[in-house]
């Protein structure tokens, strides 16, 4: 039960890790939920992220998936002030660089990691955590990949220099699922300035596989070798739902069809694939196998084929067009199988994409997959934001996010899929089989879900609603079991001792 309020003054603690995919977003987001059922008002920041899986403030700014799940999981709206730099990879070493919730330009990286171009950047995510901590309490913050990478470390604007401007207590996330903990935890830590090291206060050993006992010596000779306590052994959270930012996470999905009497949605994996969140409502319905594939004969044996979200539309074009993967999208919706595009997937899918100012690098233009009547040019100016939205078939008001650079425009006659809120239109419908949108998260809503499946699920002999849990209650419910699992396995008293210090 959610105590009252408790104004009581908390130190901020970072999530320092070991290294990349160690598990810090999530146990971020554990402990947001955790402060804010203790009565406190957390917040999460991370300084500088890098990912493709963004999302959008309700004022129209851009941020981090991670850190918008970390603000739902501390029951606040996500604001730009929670990830002031993220970096979009766009290929060729060159990333979108998004200050403040706003695109300024594009740098490669050897540019952007030079130490004399850092400063801009780091008052501007000094003044972000000060706007930020004004009016939150505790603040999570999270590190980005290790907090020991020497080579960068007089650039840093994100692990142990921010953590030592918010004056936050680090906590290092050593994962022993990856081998080598006791090396990684001890190098993590010895390699530091010795001011650093002094705010190190404890250590998560994450991604635990067995029984924790197992560990107990292992843990009394981590504390020994390393000089502060190991605040807790956390398991492999595998029966746990936390959306994630981090391509790398694809590899543990399913990457082929099943025989079984189950819709076969298959995701086309593209090199710059983005928001791939934007499935994770569709895969727990009961009646879908879904999977992720580059391969055109698993494409092949889909009912449903989506292309995704791309951050280098054309870039992604040209991949599926060489691996084969066009030829087979554009046969398999010939052969009465249903293909939807999302964001770039719905640019991919029209007669022709123009970029004519090089937005995503050298200037270009491809014909494209032919599947819609939709010419479409990049813009360097973006459309970021919110939408709600009703089509043919759902009746209900829907909602999702809008995160692209270019104009689609639909020849005379041709359907949009979709009408917003405020009377404009987006997308195109030629037929229930073969349809494309803007709108990310659009495959949250449950009725556009029942409509797109409808087809197959009728010849399937499967029901025609899932009846999936509302996104936001099932998303609730993992938050509570994280926080609550976390309390399992972490001294919270000896947390809360050390952000009292």
């Amino acid at each position: 039960m959610r105590r009252t309020l408790n104004m009581e003054r908390l130190k901020p603690i970072m999530l320092g890790g070991t290294g990349s995919d160690v598990g810090k977003s999530v146990l971020a987001a554990g402990l947001c939920r955790i402060f804010l059922q203790d009565g406190y008002t957390p917040a999460p920041f991370k300084a500088q992220n890098m990912a493709l899986n963004s999302y959008v403030t309700p004022d129209g700014l851009e941020i981090g998936r991670a850190q918008a799940v970390q603000a739902e999981a501390a029951g606040v709206e996500c604001m730009a002030e929670m990830n002031p730099v993220l970096l979009k990879p766009s290929g060729k070493m060159t990333s979108q660089v998004v200050l403040n919730g706003l695109p300024v330009g594009n740098k490669d990286a050897y540019d952007y990691f030079r130490k004399e171009n850092k400063e801009p950047l780091r008052r501007e995510v000094h003044a972000a955590f000060d706007r930020l901590s004004a009016r939150y309490n505790p603040i999570v913050m999270e590190g980005a990949g290790s907090i020991a990478e020497l080579n960068l470390r007089d650039s840093d604007i994100v692990n142990m220099s921010m953590a030592a401007y918010a004056d936050a207590a680090v906590i290092l996330v050593a994962d022993i699922d990856k081998g080598g903990v006791f090396a990684s935890a001890y190098g993590s830590i010895m390699l530091q300035k010795e001011e650093d090291r002094k705010r190190i206060k404890g250590i998560i050993v994450n991604k635990f596989r067995g029984d924790e006992k197992l560990f107990e010596q292992g843990r009394k000779m981590m504390e020994k070798i390393c000089g502060v306590p190991v605040i807790g052994v956390v398991p492999y959270l595998d029966d746990i739902h936390i959306e994630e930012e981090d391509s790398v996470s694809l590899a543990k999905k399913s990457n082929a069809h099943t025989e079984e009497n189950l819709i076969n949605v298959a995701v086309v994996a593209t090199p710059h694939i983005s928001n791939f969140t934007d499935f994770d409502t569709i895969s727990r319905d009961p009646r879908v196998h879904l999977y992720f594939t580059s391969e055109p004969a698993e494409l092949l044996n889909a009912d449903v084929i989506i292309l995704p979200g791309s951050k280098n539309t054309l870039s992604d074009l040209k991949a599926i067009q060489t691996n084969g993967c066009a030829d087979a999208i554009i046969k398999a919706s010939a052969l009465g199988r249903t293909v939807m595009g999302i964001c770039g997937g719905y640019q991919m899918m029209g007669e022709s994409v123009d970029d004519p100012d090089g937005v995503e690098g050298e200037p270009d233009s491809m014909a494209g997959l032919g599947l819609l009547p939709v010419n479409t040019v990049l813009k360097g100016s973006k459309t970021v934001r919110r939408v709600r939205f009703t089509m043919d078939g759902c009746t209900d008001l829907n909602s999702g996010y809008e995160i692209h650079m270019g104009i689609s425009t639909l020849e005379n006659g041709a359907s949009p899929m979709v009408i917003k809120e405020d009377g404009s239109v987006d997308g195109c419908r030629v037929s229930e089989m073969v349809c494309g949108s803007y709108i990310h998260g659009i495959l949250d809503n449950t009725g556009v879900i029942d409509m797109l499946l409808k087809p197959h699920a009728l010849r399937k002999g499967l029901p025609e609603s899932g009846n999936v849990e509302p996104y936001r209650e099932y998303k609730e419910r993992q938050y509570d079991a994280l926080a609550q699992r976390l309390r399992d396995c972490l001294d919270i008293d000896l947390l809360y001792k050390i952000m009292r210090e």
